[in-house]
């Protein structure tokens, strides 16, 4: 029997959460690279791209070779060149028959959607909303960034030899944060894409491990502590979406000063579900 996480054909709400211990989770490009905040609250921020990459890198090596698993949004690669290949090497005729092609072919478009209205105007694809998205994390607590001073011993040009031995530069971190997020998954959406149990399958997988495939000295020690998934029995939904998301509360422990996860305690209500509605702990 098919777990109900892994049917397409049903609404699924979940929740995540990440932490990360002396390091950048996400930097600002606008704000020289450091860790992103809401300036308000001065809580950190996660975006969905940046979990979707994730994602989309983990996914590659698991399906490595696989037909149908295919990376659209890849490093290296144009965007016009993949979608021009429903054209030449699936032989779509318009932007119809070529979203098809790009939804048999790649994952991310599959599950993400995509936008494939560049280049040439008769080889384009059109675009369309994927069937899961992702939200902004935000962290449960405000943090605290700090930009890092570190040295090098050798400087970075030849002629600079003569005048210094090192060089000075700086690393973006946050000492301690516990970030919370939330997705969704549209049936309707999906029946249209195309995605499968299989699909389903690798994401989650994708998504459990995306962490422990993404380490840099730069991103610290990242972790995944949690990941909550309500199934409901039908494909448009049987309970609003933040009310489950109501039931899953993280609360700090009472330190003056996070640094840990313990620090932190997460109680989940799901002692009376809504009827037709499933919680799957696939971590924590």
């Amino acid at each position: 029997m098919t777990e109900p996480r892994l049917d397409p054909a049903r609404k699924h709400d979940f929740v995540f959460l990440i932490d990360v211990r002396d390091g950048n989770p996400n930097g600002d490009p606008d704000a020289g690279g450091m860790p992103r905040i809401d300036p308000v609250s001065m809580q950190g921020l996660i975006t969905d791209v940046a979990i979707k990459r994730k994602i989309r890198n983990t996914t590659s090596p698991i399906k490595e070779g696989v037909p149908g698993y295919e990376i659209y949004v890849e490093s290296g690669v144009a965007l016009n060149a993949q979608h021009e290949r429903a054209y030449t090497d699936g032989k779509a005729t318009d932007a119809a028959t070529a979203r098809t092609r790009m939804c048999q072919n790649f994952f991310d478009v599959r599950m993400f959607g995509a936008v494939m209205t560049t280049g040439k105007r008769d080889k384009t694809a059109g675009r369309f909303q994927g069937p899961v998205q992702i939200s902004f994390s935000r962290s449960i607590d405000p943090i605290t960034p700090q930009e890092i001073g570190i040295t090098r011993v050798t400087p970075t040009r030849a002629e600079d030899l003569k005048t210094k031995e090192t060089e000075m530069g700086s690393k973006h971190i946050v000492p301690y944060g516990l970030y919370l997020g939330t997705g969704h998954f549209s049936a309707p959406l999906a029946k249209r894409t195309g995605v499968t149990t299989d699909d389903l399958a690798v994401f989650w997988r994708a998504f459990t491990l995306m962490l422990e495939h993404d380490r840099a000295s730069s991103r610290g020690e990242m972790t995944l502590r949690g990941l909550y998934v309500f199934t409901h029995d039908d494909a448009y939904g049987k309970d609003p979406a933040h009310q489950l998301f109501n039931r899953i509360h993280v609360k700090p422990t009472g330190s003056p000063t996070a640094r840990s996860y313990d620090d932190y305690t997460t109680e989940i209500n799901d002692t009376d579900l809504p009827d037709g509605i499933a919680l799957t702990r696939v971590l924590g």
